[in-house]
């Protein structure tokens, strides 16, 4: 009988010391959120990606400084609504008609978002800045239907676009804040490229907007969430912040006090514009208190356009030294700058190659704050929480593939597995010329690169391993013909 109680005991010890253990496994559960993204800023712009980068980032180098930076994070689309659906939805863009956003909606009422998840788990959730996945659009004198606040927002304020596609105008919810009356001209820039420079279109412009105004307008309206948030005082309700910047996406428009400082031309002193804005926002979230506990997310929706000899002619590789540019299926297109931040749970000033796409955010925040995702939920989302905690992954598997379809060919698709890279077709698939190769008998009728040792993807295998190539075809043809390769067995 002795025995038998001090079997119960150890056995009790047992299993409190492994749930101690559990816990002590377990990151902090509902940390404040915030996703900073920037437009069109390219793999090679930040100093903390490329120490010989000819432009000054302090705010955004400081978040890799105190935070986890990701050297192989992708985009899942290489043009702004592309990447912006599938970071919203936690699904690949190729598996909808992203081209009627002028028109309507991309997301779908039913669809759980980031937003959604965040507000469904307590959050107060707010988005400032550039949308781009459409409205359900009647008129400006009405309301706009299908965006931010009728996806899981509680509050928005931004544009329906670009600050170069008309019609401009600021939205507040759902509704303008004035609608585009008035008209503006078309601009471009001497020395520059027709998509460059202080570059935007003709078209509708409302009264309240100067097109230079923008980038601090949107810094204003967050720096008020956050304030306002603070104020609030309610500890049991974190805030969720997605600010996306419609900057340094043309036009080029620098701040007297940033031209001629970067050595990187009208673009390089935007940027620097741009990098002094995310730094009023840090200030902000640490003057109210919440940047210990903030799991903050940066990055850029898509590569730069910058051309071979805009790189000569400044001697800065936007690109830092992978191919290509905005909309290609080349690296440049969608590999993105990626850091996260946040004191309680991640160790400062390290960095990984843990591979790593948008649609990932879905499932990760459903992750940290213990959501259970339905089987149609973030299909292409897989979680990297335990890559920032350092907690072992033990029930959801990690990303091992990536698949993207290109900006401008829409035959164009990319699969990436481990170290190997496929390209279906030759060409650049987005703005880099040639787009698209017609191949001849016997020439390799599309790109493999193995990215480990040829990150800049200079030599193409394709023709040297069928066998490689075989198996990412099926391997693509496996995702593609699925809806959702998060259920997929390795």
């Amino acid at each position: 009988m002795r025995l038998l109680r001090i079997h119960t005991v150890l056995l009790l010890l047992c299993i409190h010391q492994t749930k101690v253990c559990d816990a002590d496994q377990q990151p902090p559960s509902r940390p404040h959120i915030m996703v900073i993204m920037v437009d069109d800023m390219g793999y090679g712009d930040p100093g903390c990606f490329n120490p010989g980068s000819k432009i000054p980032t302090p705010a955004i180098d400081s978040l890799a400084r105190d935070g986890m930076k990701f050297t192989d994070a992708h985009a899942p689309g290489p043009l702004c609504h592309m990447s912006r659906y599938g970071l919203m939805t936690g699904r690949y863009p190729f598996r909808t008609d992203v081209g009627v956003w002028p028109r309507k909606p991309l997301i779908d009422e039913s669809q759980t978002t980031i937003a959604s998840l965040a507000r469904n788990a307590g959050y107060r959730t707010a988005m400032v800045g550039k949308w781009h996945c459409g409205f359900k659009e009647s008129g400006y004198d009405k309301p706009l239907p299908g965006g931010p606040v009728h996806r899981g927002f509680d509050s928005y304020f931004g544009i329906r676009a670009s600050t170069d596609i008309p019609p401009y105008f600021y939205i507040r919810n759902d509704r303008a804040v004035q609608p585009p009356t008035l008209q503006i001209e078309s601009n471009q820039s001497e020395g520059w490229s027709p998509i460059q420079g202080a570059f935007w279109r003709a078209g509708g412009i409302s009264p309240d907007l100067q097109l230079p105004d923008v980038l601090p307008r949107f810094t204003n309206e967050a720096i008020n969430v956050i304030q306002d948030h603070a104020a609030e005082q309610k500890s049991d309700r974190p805030l969720m912040l997605y600010l996306a910047y419609p900057a340094p996406h043309t036009p080029w428009l620098p701040a007297d006090e940033f031209r001629g400082k970067s050595g990187a031309g009208m673009y390089g002193d935007f940027l620097m514009m741009v990098d002094s804005e995310i730094g009023r926002v840090l200030a902000a979230l640490e003057q109210a208190g919440m940047s210990e506990d903030t799991l903050l997310v940066f990055t850029s929706d898509n590569g730069p356009v910058w051309y071979e000899e805009d790189t000569e002619r400044f001697q800065h590789d936007s690109s830092g030294g992978l191919r290509g540019m905005k909309a290609d299926a080349w690296e440049a297109g969608h590999r993105m700058p990626f850091v996260v931040r946040w004191p309680r749970a991640v160790k400062a000033g390290t960095a990984t190659d843990h591979l790593v796409c948008f649609t990932d955010l879905l499932a990760t925040f459903a992750q940290l704050t213990h959501t259970e995702l339905s089987a149609d939920a973030g299909p292409d989302s897989f979680s990297f929480l335990p890559e920032l905690t350092g907690i072992p992954q033990r029930i959801t598997p990690a990303r091992s593939r990536f698949v993207m379809r290109a900006g401008s060919v829409a035959s164009m698709m990319l699969i990436r597995s481990g170290k190997w890279k496929l390209i279906t077709e030759q060409g650049s698939g987005g703005f880099s010329k040639p787009r698209r190769i017609q191949t001849v008998p016997g020439e390799a009728i599309g790109q493999l690169y193995e990215m480990t040792n040829d990150p800049g993807e200079q030599t193409n295998l394709y023709n040297d391993h069928p066998e490689i190539v075989t198996r990412l075809q099926q391997e693509l043809m496996q995702v593609v013909g699925t809806s959702a390769s998060r259920l997929l067995k390795e």
